[in-house]
């Protein structure tokens, strides 16, 4: 079997303590993402998760990014915030058909965040799973979950999941559980602790162990690890030192 490929990143590509210390001085703001793109692996869009976009927004993203480079894509927390998950599949259907496909082959998961408070009903959360198309406009489609609630951790959510070859996301955050568990052929990972007193967010013995897990997770396919909130101003560094470590 081929070691699937890893993508490292971070969480969106604008932010203002970003401007002058990842991104040169100087840089135009619409050359950022292409800048971010040329330096890192992957990068999580966020945007998605508080509204929708022309499918122009996707195609000039695509664009700016080279070859092997992948977007994952949060998805419309008009999806998952909502107390009958069962109820959304117009919302899911208008997040999927807003123009992900214009990201072509460098199309990567879709990530559906369920608040903290979202506990698990497996009826529910097995009817939402069914709503969750496997392709659009030709485009194969992934999933991957992120739970913040400890009803999670239960064996049928984990089968669920299974069967859906939906990734249940490692969650990397003092105040969420963290679920291990190999649901899909891909893994998904968040890390959301890192420090501002450390110049690339974590320890380098922290990077060497999410490098080991990140290698580990790509023997079985794809991997993506995304440095998000924690000391984010550290975010970018940490991305590139993984990605440093995961080449070796």
């Amino acid at each position: 079997m081929t070691d699937g490929r890893t993508g490292v990143g971070i969480g969106g590509w604008t932010f203002e303590p970003w401007r002058g210390t990842f991104y040169p001085q100087g840089l135009k703001q619409k050359d950022e993402l292409a800048y971010a793109a040329s330096r890192l692996t992957a990068i999580e869009i966020n945007g998605t998760y508080y509204s929708s976009f022309k499918p122009e927004s996707f195609r000039k993203w695509a664009d700016a990014a080279p070859d092997g480079f992948v977007f994952t894509v949060k998805a419309s927390r008009f999806c998952t915030n909502r107390r009958v998950l069962a109820d959304g599949g117009e919302s899911v259907q208008r997040f999927v058909n807003q123009g992900l496909s214009e990201l072509g082959d460098k199309l990567g998961p879709i990530l559906w965040q369920f608040m903290a408070t979202k506990k698990f009903d497996a009826d529910d959360f097995g009817a939402f799973l069914a709503l969750l198309p496997k392709a659009v406009d030709g485009v194969p489609l992934r999933h991957a979950l992120e739970v913040r609630h400890e009803s999670f951790r239960d064996p049928a959510f984990i089968a669920l999941a299974k069967a859906a070859n939906a990734a249940i996301v490692y969650a990397d955050h003092d105040e969420y559980p963290l679920i291990e568990a190999d649901a899909a052929d891909f893994a998904y990972a968040r890390l959301m602790r890192s420090m501002e007193d450390e110049p690339a967010g974590y320890a380098p013995a922290a990077l060497d162990d999410w490098a080991a897990k990140a290698q580990a997770w790509r023997k079985r396919g794809d991997a993506f690890v995304f440095f998000i909130s924690g000391a984010k101003a550290r975010n970018p560094a940490a991305a590139i030192a993984l990605i440093e470590r995961v080449a070796k």
